[in-house]
C-alpha cells in the first residue's frame, strides 16, 4: 500500500487529487489508483481543485491543461505562489505540437512531471509512484 510518513513517524496513506474536467477520465484514474492503494479527491476544473487542495492538501495533484472555469496553466500558477512545494504531475491531449509546448510550460511554470494523452495506464501509475517517491 503506497504510504507517506507523516510528520510523527507514522505511515498514512498518500493521497492525490485530480483534477479534469472529463468525468470519464476522472473516474478511471480514480479507480486505477484506489486500486494501487492511494486516497483519491477528484475536481472538475481548477477553480474546485484549488479549493479542495486548500482545504485537505494533497501528497500529489493530477491535473489536465485544458479546462473550462480556471484552466491547468493558471492553476499551476496559483498553486506555486500558494503551495511552493506542491507536486504537480500536468497531462494534456489535443493535437501534438500543441499538447508539447503546453507540456513544456505546464512545466516551466512549476510541473514536476508532464505525461501526453492518451497515455497507458502502467505508465500513468509508474509515474504517480515516480512523483511519489
Amino acid at each position: 500500500m503506497p504510504a507517506n510518513r507523516g510528520a510523527e513517524g507514522v505511515y498514512t496513506m498518500a493521497t492525490i487529487l485530480i483534477i479534469d474536467d472529463d468525468p470519464q477520465v476522472c473516474d478511471l484514474l480514480k479507480q486505477v489508483l484506489e486500486d494501487e492503494g492511494y486516497a483519491v479527491v477528484t475536481a472538475a476544473n481548477g477553480q474546485e481543485g484549488l479549493t479542495r487542495y486548500r482545504a485537505h492538501p494533497a501528497d500529489l495533484i493530477v491535473l489536465d491543461i485544458l479546462m473550462p472555469e480556471k484552466e491547468g496553466l493558471e492553476t499551476i500558477l496559483d498553486l506555486r505562489r500558494e503551495f511552493p512545494q506542491v507536486n504537480i504531475i500536468a497531462m494534456s491531449g489535443g493535437n501534438e505540437r500543441a499538447k508539447l509546448n503546453l507540456l513544456d510550460l505546464a512545466r516551466r511554470l512549476g510541473a514536476r512531471h508532464t505525461l501526453h494523452k492518451p497515455f497507458q495506464l502502467q505508465d500513468f501509475t509508474a509515474m504517480v509512484q515516480r512523483a511519489l517517491g
